[in-house]
């Protein structure tokens, strides 16, 4: 606790600082939720950036690695489907937009939404930058929690680059060359063919062999439930291709990328079948799922009457999975009796633009836009009599989006934002927005708003379906989609002590669901049926704290947040309490740069507090409730040394996850009884080490 205070009277002395210190210039640009680029600091929305030297010393390869130490945002792995998901403050990653350059990303049922983030590769990634809270005017649907925009590299300082590595790592304990650990290789080349014209392509493969742990991998030909993997193998290729024009005020860029995934999930049993006059044939029911996705980006900017910005996007996705069940024969090491049948999927037409800073009198400026989606989903769904059904249905909106800023003083700066969306499927949808920034001083400002927003109910929530044995688990296409409200004030100072440089943050949020979707009992006779209603609700209060400090070669950051959640949680047979559980987070970096040997030191640390939501049980007289179900806290630590050679060789060493967390017990409301059930929870597995041999060479 001691430690705890001294933080607050570091936020406190920044906060409140004497106004005879000297500002910290503040020169970072950013473009999400602006009408061009601009200072961060003189930007209306609170944005923040993780920049290509805070991502290249975590030495991440996807956008799992980086957002695990991102203070309000939690990482969830799983170790039966392969994927990661985000949440932000609560509220998984339905609420939370991802973005390329402004266009969100599609999925196999969402578009921007329920990102796999181990699927996005950083190799092109100059900068990440994330709005928490209400981005519905500016982004559109489903940016209820907050927005995250990956801003690409597009400049090209010299004529050839040509940028490679390979990277090693355990997989806790486990590594080999071939059948064990996590094993990279990367190449991008970029060319500037004239002043105005670049291009490159890149190459990337990202295998990882699993982690067996107690199991005994895919050979294993024992029936005694050991077989296969406790975190399952996955292999990624991403390939992808850019090219960039400008001239004067006008650019134009396309991009181009594919990934495909294998991922192999492998039966625990083992069957024999008889084979007389031979031993028995041992066999095993494997699935494997392929996940393929590409992406078509064209961007055009320019100024229209050499004044009025204007930036429009055309993209073309597609993702799709197949799901492969097959017999393995241990006895000849093959596949047999096949089948492939495409399981989900989405193919997304969009566009959006901008016309900005359009002025009516000296003060106010304005930017008109549109957005238009088309995607069409499909999956493959379990039906009646164990049969599989396909479903296929698109979902489309245009929108159209306005917004003002006014200088209305020196010192205040006001923005307000309308958007009017027409939905297909839905009533159509309105989102409001209004952010106000006071300067305070010149080395402080205050920023607070509110923003409403909405969010659509996905394909699964419109259309599964899990029939078996009387049971019925379906999607409803009466939904109708959530609305929420959200308010934020915050204050973010910068100030010198000597030759140190201090940046200093104190944010307060609160967020408010109504008509949540969840699964809820509807019928018990004479089937149990459960079906997607809107039926919830979500409140949410947040108070973070965020220092950064600079003192010659050393940089520290450090960050504190206390969430607060309410849900009125409803199955159809008990209703939750609406109390608030709180959960604590914080985060911790520092970097020091050795300048005599061209090398650097970084360490991330990021404490996750004890968890808490309800959770469908039984009383001891056998009644539906609610009660509390804890997970406990755990704190996730990764250190990385790097070490720059004149040759453009560069080597990196470190360590993930140097607690050693695996499994995080949870306790479950214990059906029937006042007592708890514990189960562990699987975030990780454990300590694992990696090598990163780079070269780069610049003509």
């Amino acid at each position: 606790m001691k430690y705890f205070g001294l933080f607050l009277f570091w936020t406190a002395a920044s906060v409140f600082a004497q106004s005879d210190t000297t500002a910290v210039p503040m020169e970072e640009v950013i473009v999400t939720g602006q009408f061009s680029p601009r200072s961060i600091r003189k930007s209306v929305f609170n944005v923040k950036t993780i920049s290509r030297e805070q991502i290249n010393a975590l030495a991440a390869v996807t956008l799992a690695d980086v957002l695990n130490q991102y203070l309000n945002i939690t990482v969830t792995p799983s170790n039966t489907s392969g994927r990661s998901t985000v949440s932000l403050f609560g509220l998984d990653g339905q609420y939370f937009k991802i973005l390329v350059d402004n266009v969100p990303l599609v999925s196999e049922n969402g578009l921007g939404n329920n990102i796999d983030l181990t699927q996005i590769n950083l190799d092109l990634i100059e900068r990440i930058e994330i709005v928490e809270g209400s981005m519905g005017v500016t982004h559109g649907a489903n940016a209820v929690s907050g927005i995250l925009n990956l801003i690409t590299k597009r400049s090209q300082a010299t004529k050839t680059t040509i940028d490679a590595s390979v990277q090693e790592e355990t997989v806790g304990r486990e590594y080999g060359l071939m059948h064990k650990g996590r094993h990279i290789q990367r190449l991008r080349v970029s060319q500037r063919f004239s002043d105005a014209v670049s291009g490159g392509f890149l190459a990337n493969r990202n295998i990882f062999r699993g982690f067996q742990n107690q199991f005994k991998g895919k050979n294993h030909a024992i029936n005694d439930g050991l077989r296969g993997y406790e975190w399952l193998p996955k292999t990624q290729n991403n390939f992808g291709v850019f090219l960039n024009y400008k001239r004067n005020s006008l650019i134009i860029n396309y991009k181009f990328d594919y990934l495909l995934e294998t991922l192999s999930l492998f039966n625990r049993v083992v069957f024999a079948v008889n084979n007389p006059p031979f031993e028995p044939t041992l066999l095993s029911a494997d699935t494997r799922f392929q996940t393929q996705r590409q992406l078509h980006l064209a961007q055009l900017g320019s100024n229209v009457l050499g004044k009025y910005p204007l930036a429009v996007s055309f993209s073309y996705q597609n993702q799709r999975r197949d799901r492969s069940n097959f017999q393995y024969n241990h006895n000849t090491d093959s596949e047999q009796a096949a089948d492939t049948r495409k399981d989900q999927g989405s193919d997304l037409w969009y566009s959006t633009g901008t016309l900005s800073k359009i002025r009516t009198g000296k003060q106010i400026e304005h930017q008109f836009g549109y957005e238009a989606v088309r995607n069409l989903g499909f999956s493959l769904v379990s039906a009646e009599n164990n049969l599989e059904q396909v479903v296929e249905k698109s979902i489309s909106n245009a929108d159209l989006f306005w917004s003002a800023e006014s200088d209305i003083t020196p010192k205040l700066q006001i923005r307000t934002g309308f958007r009017y969306s027409f939905q297909d499927r839905f009533d159509n949808q309105i989102a409001t927005s209004a952010q106000f920034k006071v300067r305070l001083h010149a080395r402080s400002e205050l920023r607070f708003g509110y923003g409403r927003s909405y969010r659509t109910p996905n394909f699964e929530e419109l259309y599964s379906q899990i029939i078996f044995s009387g049971h019925y688990f379906v999607g409803n296409p009466n939904l109708v989609p959530e609305t929420s409200h959200a308010a934020d004030l915050g204050n973010q100072t910068r100030y010198k002590l000597g030759n140190v440089s201090i940046q200093s943050g104190i944010q307060t949020q609160f967020l408010f669901v109504n008509d949540r979707i969840s699964m809820a009992l509807v019928e018990t006779s004479p089937m149990v049926k459960s079906e997607y209603i809107n039926i919830s609700k979500y409140q949410m209060q947040n108070i973070s704290i965020t220092n950064s400090m600079q003192w010659q070669n050393l940089q520290v950051q450090a960050g504190l947040s206390v969430i607060g959640i309410s849900q009125e949680l409803q199955n159809g047979e008990a209703i939750s309490s609406d109390t608030f559980l709180y959960s604590v987070l914080a985060n911790f970096s520092a970097t020091y740069q050795f300048k005599k040997s061209n090398s650097s030191f970084a360490v991330f640390y990021k404490y996750t507090g004890r968890q808490q939501q309800f959770q469908a049980t039984t009383n001891e007289a056998g009644e539906a409730t609610y009660d509390v179900a804890t997970l406990s806290d755990f704190g996730w630590l990764d250190a990385t040394f790097t070490k720059n050679f004149k040759s453009g060789v560069s080597v990196g060493i470190g360590a993930r996850n140097i607690l050693d967390v695996g499994s995080i017990n949870q306790s479950n409301p214990n059906a029937g009884g006042v007592h708890s059930a514990g189960s562990g929870v699987l975030l990780g597995y454990g300590r694992s080490y990696f090598l990163k041999l780079s070269y780069l060479l610049n003509i």
